[in-house]
């Protein structure tokens, strides 16, 4: 059983570490920034490679088995497993990219890219299940955080790719495989359950707003920077100053733990979910920040008082029906939404399956454009394609801290179910698509960053909807199954679409590397109309659960609902 640590700095310690495990969980965006040495190397086509991004998207997004474990192991325990993931995976990637071992199988690397990227969602399980529970009144903020921060990830890399590791995708490899790993040992202490607030805090509002402004600024900081070392080629030691700055921003979390150890609150521990079990001498109270541990998921006192009326093999179907008709007994019932639901459960629901669909469309399309990014830049004459990545991860940042804080606000204000936000970015995202397709000269920026913008919002919103809608009992199984439309989105967009078309297109053109807009104009014209199909399955899913949202915000902040006694 997960225990909990008891006291109020913890979480938000948690919190901190949770930014540094998502920057480490969007290892799966590196994909192309080496992805042209796999292909020039290795002798890959288009075809194969493609391929290859839809094993990186297999793995990062397979959490079914993390997201069973998260119920039954503590976190430390999910994160070491995908620190070993990591180290294992991308360790044969560089064996094979750097020619340690020559002639390693297509089919070792494919797997090895799978597992590797898979670290990315034992990561991502890990933190965002644990900072759910713990925060579980903001969690549109929290998820917005979370996922904000692994968006971010890209444009983090690309600016140690370029200073660090000197645009060497072998020595990318060797630091995904070693520092990754090493990066997530250090935070495992970290990142646990904690006592969640019952009530809203004023306090924990200003902290979550601290954060947000603070990734904003680290956001905008590492967009500039790779701009400017993309336009001016700037020294060494600016680069590297640049460097260190980055990672102080990205430490700016954690000043609110150190602040609240320095500056401690009067705050009534009172908003406290659940006190500390135990004798509650003087000493005991003067020490409230000592680790408490209990569990996390405690049976309610009235199903142990109950106890003797299910164990009661003599008790007839008269006996039972008196005991629920005087309040005695609670008949068992199927969970309604917004309450806990079990996995099978929620399976059997046609929300969970529209909620699905919608993200299959919306994220499946935006991941096939970012796995062939460099690609398209290339198809559109551009020689550094960084700057795109860069771009697309900025804007995917910005979309999901945005959607996870507009959504909060205003589903807070006026009930408005998120899944009104998805379908907005898949509107926006069907004329992102045609405009890709027009290849009209200095579109190209504009297009990325609009898809990174809606990308970002769907990936934040459906979070919280699943838990929402779902509850968080088994919410990161919930939530990583919802993740699987992502790999499938890729393997039919990207695998069998954009790249046969890509290699016919190229062998139309006698060459290797497709140039011009013809490259992948019919897939932007396709993807637009799988938009226009999500946009619509959007607007039912929307119109089914606003009565949800309703109930669960009808006094203008979060109902915690009643559980199903299942």
């Amino acid at each position: 059983m997960v225990e909990l640590k008891g006291g109020t700095r913890p979480p938000w310690v948690g919190l901190g570490a949770a930014v540094w495990v998502q920057i480490a969980a969007g290892n799966g965006y590196n994909f192309p920034l080496y992805s042209h040495s796999l292909k020039s190397v290795l002798g890959y086509n288009q075809h194969q490679l493609t391929m290859l991004g839809v094993a990186n998207d297999i793995g990062e997004s397979m959490g079914i088995l993390p997201g069973l474990a998260c119920n039954k192991f503590p976190p430390w325990v999910i994160l070491l497993i995908g620190a070993f993931a990591c180290f294992l995976g991308y360790g044969v990637l560089w064996l094979a990219l750097s020619r340690t071992v020559l002639s390693l199988p297509y089919w070792l690397l494919w797997v090895a890219l799978c597992m590797a990227t898979n670290s990315s969602a034992w990561f991502t399980t890990a933190v965002l299940v644990t900072n759910m529970r713990n925060f579980p009144l903001s969690r549109g903020t929290v998820a917005g955080i979370i996922k904000g921060y692994a968006g971010l990830s890209a444009a983090v890399y690309t600016q140690i790719y370029s200073v660090l590791l000197q645009n060497s995708s072998a020595k990318l490899l060797l630091f995904l495989a070693l520092g990754i790993p090493t990066l997530c040992l250090v935070m495992m202490y970290f990142v646990r359950p904690c006592t969640p607030a019952s009530v809203d805090d004023s306090s924990e509002q200003s902290h979550f707003l601290f954060i947000q402004a603070a990734s904003i600024v680290l956001g905008i900081y590492v967009l500039t920077t790779t701009i400017l070392d993309d336009v001016l080629s700037l020294n060494t030691p600016v680069s590297y100053t640049f460097l260190v700055v980055m990672v102080l921003l990205l430490m700016a979390p954690l000043a609110i733990p150190i602040k609240m150890t320095f500056y401690p609150s009067n705050h009534s521990k009172s908003a406290i979910l659940s006190q500390p079990v135990g004798p509650t001498k003087s000493s005991d109270r003067e020490n409230s920040n000592v680790d408490v541990m209990e569990p996390l998921l405690k049976p309610s006192s009235s199903a142990a008082n109950l106890g003797s009326f299910h164990e009661s093999d003599g008790m007839t179907e008269v006996d039972m029906l008196l005991a629920e008709g005087e309040g005695a007994i609670r008949k068992k019932r199927r969970p309604r939404r917004g309450d806990d639901f079990k996995f099978t459960e929620a399976l059997i629901k046609a929300d969970f399956w529209l909620l699905f669909l919608v993200s299959f469309v919306g994220v499946g399309s935006g991941i096939t454009v970012l796995n062939n990014l460099a690609q398209i830049g290339i198809a559109q004459y551009m020689n550094d394609t960084k700057i795109l990545l860069s771009l697309f991860s900025f804007c995917s940042f910005a979309g999901r801290l945005g959607g996870g804080v507009v959504s909060e606000y205003l589903v807070r204000l006026k009930a408005i179910p998120r899944t009104l936000w998805i379908t907005i970015a898949q509107v926006i995202m069907v004329m992102t698509y045609i405009l890709f397709a027009s290849a009209l000269d200095g579109t190209l920026y504009a297009a990325t960053s609009l898809l990174g913008i809606c990308y970002g919002i769907q990936v934040a919103i459906i979070i919280p909807t699943v838990s929402e809608l779902f509850g968080l009992k088994h919410f990161g199984i919930i939530s990583n199954f919802m993740a699987l439309g992502n790999p499938i989105g890729a393997y039919l967009f990207s695998g069998l679409l954009a790249g046969y078309l890509y290699d016919n297109e190229a062998a139309k053109q006698h060459s290797a590397t497709c140039l011009g807009p013809n490259c992948f104009r019919l897939t932007f014209l396709l993807l637009a109309g799988v938009c226009c199909v999500g946009s619509v399955l959007s607007i039912v899913l929307t119109w089914r659960i606003k009565p949800v949202y309703q109930m669960l915000y009808a006094g203008g902040s979060f109902r915690l609902p009643q559980s199903s006694n299942h």
